[in-house]
């Protein structure tokens, strides 16, 4: 009794859901059951259905646009890769499709079929990236058909897995670099101020200077010499004296460094030798002084990518430094300035193959003469009212650059590291090591520059 009476209630459900089913539209097929629609970027094509079309909708038109052009047909227009829902709505029917946009992929594929003949080559695309599969028969074919999936598909990644003849190689790059830079520097100073003390001969007070180097100053009855330069001379009886000025200045820096590097083929790795220094930056509402750090030094960045027996490098070594001559101060703060040598190229190698970039030269000279109008054109004795600074710099940057194919070292194979036992520093002008030490000629010579073997392990 009870049954029957839970049966009749649902009975009635049954029925009044069948009346509406009628009345209503169908349901929408089941995800699994949505019809996909393929075409390729910049292509079209025509959707027919077996109902007449009342209405459209695209999720994304920046992806695909569809517009009806018959009461059966809908036209759809590929823009961009991706994929998006179109429905389409009927009198009584609905419709929903998946309709994929791809770059081109099979346009890319008979362009490199034409410009490849007999090639293995296969373009895939997903929606990340554009993916070259297959062999081919040279280093070329493999780096030129890649270069040309990226202008074909320039906004996805494209990964080149095209493979060569023989045993797979190495897929790791050492990378040794040597920065070598030479800095040589002259300066000369020539130049004097006379001048005779509010105490001296008839209590005349005089000062004969260009201004080019410190000189007295008189503050009443006082004489303050911020600078006694080189020379000084001065006569207590008479208060007359000279502050002259000459010098001459010859410096020699040379630098030298050798960083190894070890990328993955593919993949960027980057070098610094050097620090960072503070840089004090005002807020521009609060004033407040907050510090940034900026860095200096040797600076190796690198990217390689493996073709066969081929190395392709893109390499950008800088070499940096700080200058205080050319620096700034800020609220007590003295910054400086950085000297910046830089080079950014790509190249193409051979395994232990090296190149050079060499020509960084700079030269500077400078060329500053100071003189007393009428005593300073005086001949012979003009001399003594004249001032003159000549400096010249010069410096020259040179990076040599060997990439290798390495692979890791078994316990066995690992080198002993480098020790330095003793001192090697000489004293200035004696020629004897200095003290606590042996010299050159006692320390051990060190263990020469292991070589790891490159390509595949035997």
């Amino acid at each position: 009794m009870i049954a029957h009476r839970l049966f009749a209630p649902l009975a009635a459900l049954c029925l009044a859901a069948g009346v509406a089913g009628a009345q209503a539209p169908t349901a929408p097929a089941p995800a699994a059951d949505i019809e996909r629609v393929v075409l390729a970027a910049g292509r079209s094509t025509v959707l027919s259905t077996d109902f007449d079309i009342t209405r459209i909708a695209v999720t994304n038109p920046a992806v695909a646009d569809a517009v009806v052009v018959q009461p059966r047909e809908v036209l759809i227009d590929g823009k961009s890769a991706g994929t998006v829902s179109l429905i389409i709505w009927g009198a009584a029917r609905r419709a929903q499709y998946d309709v994929v946009v791809e770059l081109g992929v099979s346009t890319l594929q008979q362009r490199l079929q034409a410009l490849f003949p007999g090639e293995d080559i296969n373009a895939t695309l997903n929606e990340e990236a554009l993916i070259l599969s297959g062999r081919v028969s040279s280093t070329s074919v493999m780096l030129r058909a890649g270069e040309i999936a990226q202008a074909s598909a320039s906004k996805v990644k494209v990964i080149n897995l095209l493979q060569l003849p023989g045993p797979p190689g190495s897929q790791q790059v050492m990378l040794q670099v040597r920065f070598a830079e030479v800095n040589r520097r002259a300066v000369q100073e020539l130049g004097a101020s006379w001048f005779m003390g509010a105490n001296s001969q008839n209590d005349y007070a005089a000062r004969i200077a260009t201004q080019q180097f410190s000189a007295p100053v008189f503050d009443g009855a006082t004489t303050t010499f911020s600078d006694f330069l080189n020379l000084f001379v001065l006569n207590t009886k008479y208060n007359i004296g000279a502050v002259i000025k000459a010098l001459q200045t010859h410096g020699y820096f040379q630098s030298l460094a050798e960083p190894n590097l070890i990328a993955y083929n593919g993949q960027e790795a980057s070098f610094l030798a050097g620090g960072e220094f503070p840089v004090p930056v005002v807020q521009g509402l609060t004033n407040a002084v907050t510090i940034e750090w900026k860095e200096f030094g040797v600076r190796l960045t690198f990217t390689p990518t493996i073709a066969g027996d081929m190395i392709r490098l893109k390499v950008k070594p800088e070499v940096s430094s700080l200058d205080f001559n050319n620096g700034i101060t800020l609220q007590g703060f003295r910054i400086p300035s950085l000297i910046t040598r830089r080079a950014e190229t790509d190249v193409e190698l051979r395994d232990g193959q090296s190149f050079a970039i060499a020509g960084l030269l700079q030269n500077m000279t400078q060329d500053n003469a100071s003189k007393i109008p009428i005593l300073g054109s005086i001949p012979i004795i003009g001399n003594l009212f004249r001032s003159r600074a000549d400096s010249k710099e010069q410096t020259e940057l040179m990076v040599l650059i060997t990439p290798q194919l390495v692979r890791p070292l078994d316990p066995d194979e690992v080198p002993a590291l480098p020790t330095m036992p003793a001192r090697f520093l000489r004293s200035p002008g004696v020629g004897l090591p200095l003290e606590g030490g042996g010299g050159p000629a006692d320390a051990p010579a060190l263990p020469p520059a292991t070589v790891i073997k490159k390509g595949p392990r035997e």
